[in-house]
């Protein structure tokens, strides 16, 4: 019985350190990106986004050992509105790595 306790509890922190390294990633992007860029591509401002990143990534830092809590999946869901809604759209706009069409390296296929 205490080894599938083990298992278990191992399992969670898995689960905990996935989301917070997920919320790390789309707070990390967020500040990357250029403020003019959110406003371009009709999203909330820069400081909307990065508040909820931050906010999402501190979550999930407390929570790490209890990532199944209500806490934990708002945190996970904050940053994954993010990650699939707002940076796609944000991205085409420059900033970060790959992002929009910044002049040179220009190649038949793309940027690159």
């Amino acid at each position: 019985m205490e080894l599938l306790n083990n298992l278990q509890n191992g399992v969670l922190l898995i689960l905990g350190v996935a989301a917070f390294a997920l919320c790390a990633w789309a707070l990390v992007d967020c500040l990357r990106r250029p403020a003019g860029a959110f406003v371009a591509a009709g999203k909330r401002t820069k400081t909307f986004w990065t508040i909820i990143a931050a906010v999402a990534a501190a979550v999930a830092f407390v929570s790490v050992f209890s990532p199944l809590s209500i806490f934990g999946i708002i945190s996970v869901v904050g940053a994954a509105v993010y990650l699939a809604d707002v940076r796609p759209a944000v991205r085409q706009y420059g900033g970060g790595p790959r992002g929009g069409n910044r002049g040179g390296n220009q190649g038949p296929y793309g940027p690159w």
